[in-house]
């Protein structure tokens, strides 16, 4: 299983740097809402409704991704607990 050579904390720093700057931007109405995976190193990304795929395709293209995900629209990439 491929691990980070980061901090969670710079992983994430660097991972929302390159949304911002590079992802936000290129987001379509039809992108909220769906998984963007973001290497951390290149700045390539993959975005799919599937979070699982979308890591899928970075890695098929960069095996050693340092990988970070988040959702488009979403404060958090996925929530933990039950919703009342």
């Amino acid at each position: 299983m491929p691990t980070t050579k980061r901090t969670l904390d710079e992983l994430a720093d660097l991972g929302r740097d390159i949304f911002d700057r590079q992802v936000w931007p290129t987001l379509r109405l039809e992108d909220d809402g769906k998984f963007v995976a973001i290497d951390v190193d290149t700045s390539d990304y993959e975005i799919d409704a599937d979070d699982f795929a979308a890591v899928s395709r970075l890695r098929s293209r960069k095996p050693a991704a340092d990988a970070w995900l988040t959702r488009s629209g979403f404060p958090t990439t996925c929530r933990i607990g039950v919703v009342a």
